[in-house]
């Protein structure tokens, strides 16, 4: 499994190596300890969500409040879509920024989210299927989003499709008015949390 760091703090990208015979394919799309060398930690598994979504669909961006936030590991079994991770930690270095990567059913990567980090995707095939392994469960109360549209996190969204999004979506503030409401995460609480699992 080769394992490459993103941009933005706390973002990883895990490539399996696939094992193919006439039978099919096999490889291991998780693998703790190769987490667990690259972000620090252990991902402690809470809970396991799955998503199908149409051609279009885009979700978030969706992120959670510190402590404890909520860390995820995503894979695209069928399927395709963009997968963005954006810091929306309010006194990061590198607040703002935003990386993308192609999650297929072809080269099967998987991407981790830190807690604190802001994660949408775009649908790019019909019935595509994502898997999520999440640090923590879903909490109605610290749940929050971004606008995805919003044209200051300037997302590298695929020109010239008509996005689905849900109404909560549609609904949710922009950057600035997420910051002026006081629901973005603050960069060192995020990192005195992520050092707290690492023992530090």
């Amino acid at each position: 499994m080769q394992v490459r760091e993103l941009q933005v703090p706390g973002a990883f990208e895990f490539t399996p190596v696939q094992h193919g015979d006439p039978r099919g394919v096999f490889l291991e799309w998780f693998k703790v300890e190769r987490l667990e060398e690259a972000v620090g930690h252990p991902l402690t598994l809470a809970q396991a969500n799955l998503s199908v979504s149409r051609a279009g669909t885009l979700r978030g961006v969706h992120f959670s409040d510190v402590p404890p936030g909520q860390a995820k590991y995503v894979t695209c079994p069928r399927g395709a879509v963009l997968d963005y991770m954006v810091d929306l930690r309010v006194g990061s270095p590198t607040f703002g920024v935003c990386d993308v990567v192609r999650l297929d059913g072809e080269h099967r990567r998987a991407v981790y989210i830190s807690e604190g980090l802001g994660h949408a995707f775009v649908a790019l095939e019909d019935n595509t299927t994502l898997t999520y392994l999440c640090s923590t469960g879903y909490s109605p109360g610290r749940e929050h989003g971004v606008n995805p549209l919003d044209p200051a996190l300037n997302l590298p969204l695929p020109e010239g499709v008509d996005f689905l999004l849900s109404d909560k979506d549609s609904a949710a503030p922009t950057l600035a008015e997420a910051a002026e409401q006081g629901l973005l995460p603050d960069w060192q609480t995020c990192r005195t949390y992520v050092d707290s699992l690492k023992g530090a």
